[in-house]
């Protein structure tokens, strides 16, 4: 069993030897930004990060996890994998923009701040130049790993430098910039070293892959990822429009915590995908072991459990006495994390086992019940009703997640318990 964990537990270490950095650039920034020019501009970055994190899931659109997944399974057609997915990639980057400027428009903010979140979440469409995915699907994960802290470091450094500046947010969207170029040399160097010595010819390509990459099978991985996001994001952009950036920097401050709590677990669930991909179905019973999702379960909670009980004296060390009207917030939210350690764990292992359409169903109604929630009741609660949204559809989601996995046929014979299906290991 030891010898089973070690390469997992190498893994972790490759990733976070990254990740770790990245996440206290990102820290360090955010408390830069807080401590010196208080929660309006905190909420002004928080939003402009918010759209980044929806351009990311458009110009994938399914295709990070399929290519990641095609990699692993079939490493001698990796020239063609990369050729489709990147072109793929770089027509949703240019079709997002207009996007991106129409919400910027709309947002309830100045004029100033309006345009500093259109050009920095143009700048992140960047992303689409990475092959990031590709690196993923053959485990190298350390370069993985190193490629995170590249953008929120450039963000930090070019902060540093331009911090007193009054053109402080025009400092921050030449850090993005910088991160992002510098990004995509780094990866299409190691691609140059790592690819196939000979490109496939279409006869040789496995029929999954052209399968796989068709717009029908990526679009559903895409709409059931972009659900996804909107289930755990679209509350930053409502509050955006529907109240005010004070309230968006306040709700940032609480979910950010929250968030960083979360930030191991995902390294692990990142680190299983690879590993997942190439299960069969009994392995695949097991993995959906009732010991398991209750184990992640009980972690959950008890990392919860005192960030709730002393979530203000969590928020006036991170962030100070600005951010104490967070404390509601943060004590909400802390209980979306055990419910997040079972929903993540269970639509990345779906993912992997080309469950997409399933996983859209769940994410689907997760989403559209916070939206519905949150178009009731934030015009009157602001982030309170936010927070409160946040647990409410993270049940919902969690009880779809389960119903198909206690009946899909990718996990056992349609129709049977999965925990009565594992009773064969």
């Amino acid at each position: 069993m030891s010898s089973s964990w070690r390469p997992l537990a190498r893994n972790i270490v490759q990733l976070a030897s990254g990740e770790i950095p990245a996440r206290l650039c990102g820290i360090a920034v955010l408390l830069l930004l807080a401590r010196t020019y208080g929660v309006i501009i905190v909420g002004v970055y928080a939003l402009a990060q918010s759209m980044t994190q929806y351009s990311y899931p458009f110009i994938d659109f399914g295709l990070r996890h399929v290519g990641a997944r095609l990699i692993a399974r079939y490493p001698q057609a990796g020239q063609v994998i990369v050729k489709r997915v990147q072109k793929r990639r770089l027509l949703m980057a240019s079709t997002i923009l207009p996007f991106l400027l129409v919400y910027a428009m709309v947002a309830n903010l100045p004029p100033n701040f309006k345009v500093f979140v259109f050009v920095f979440a143009g700048i992140s469409c960047l992303y689409a130049v990475s092959l990031e995915w590709a690196a993923w699907g053959k485990e190298h994960l350390g370069l993985v790993g190193f490629s995170k802290m590249l953008v929120p470091g450039s963000i930090l450094i070019f902060l540093l430098l331009g911090r007193g500046s009054d053109r402080l947010l025009w400092w921050l969207i030449a850090g993005n910039a910088f991160g992002y170029i510098v990004q995509g040399v780094i990866f299409w160097r190691w691609w140059r070293v790592h690819r196939p010595a000979v490109a496939d010819v279409n006869g040789a390509i496995p029929a999954e892959v052209q399968e796989s990459l068709a717009w029908k099978r990526t679009s559903v991985m895409g709409l059931a990822w972009f659900c996804n996001l909107c289930f755990n994001t679209i509350d930053m952009l409502m509050l955006g429009v529907m109240s005010n950036a004070h309230e968006v920097g306040l709700y940032s401050a609480a979910y950010r915590i929250m968030n960083q709590v979360l930030f191991t677990y995902y390294l692990l669930t990142s680190i299983l995908y690879p590993r997942l991909a190439r299960q069969d179905v009994k392995q695949r019973v097991r993995a959906l072991r009732p010991k398991i999702l209750l184990t992640l379960a009980a972690t959950g909670a008890v990392i919860a459990l005192p960030l709730a009980i002393y979530s203000r004296e969590v928020l006036l060390i991170v962030f100070g006495q600005k951010f104490l009207a967070a404390t509601l917030l943060l004590s909400l939210l802390a209980w979306a994390i055990p419910l997040d350690f079972l929903t993540s764990y269970l639509s990345n292992a779906y993912f992997a086992w080309s469950m997409e359409k399933k996983v859209l169903v769940c994410t689907a109604i997760g989403a559209g019940s916070n939206v519905v929630f949150n178009l009731i009741w934030i015009p009157q609660y602001g982030a309170k009703a936010a927070a409160v949204n946040t647990l409410i559809s993270y049940v919902v989601f969690l009880g779809s997640l389960a119903l198909v996995g206690r009946y899909a046929s990718e996990v056992g014979r349609s129709g049977q318990p999965v925990a009565a299906s594992s009773t064969t290991d």
